[in-house]
């Protein structure tokens, strides 16, 4: 299975393609805000990811100096 996420400024222009991918039988979803956001969190937390053990209270202490 493959995924493409589209995004566009036109809603005309988004009209057209979802009309094309419809023709030869691609399913469609359209994401809703909370869903793309969720995709992000994840992706980001995926990413960030080392396997290494971190201590909570070192950790929030960082963030608090950061700020």
């Amino acid at each position: 299975m493959e995924t493409v996420i589209l995004s566009s400024t036109s809603q005309q222009n988004m009209n057209l393609i979802l009309q094309l991918a419809k023709k030869p039988g691609i399913s469609i979803k359209k994401l809703s805000k909370d869903e793309i956001e969720e995709i992000g969190l994840s992706m980001a937390i995926k990413k960030g990811r080392t396997g290494e053990y971190v201590d909570a209270d070192s950790f929030l202490k960082e963030l608090d100096h950061t700020s």
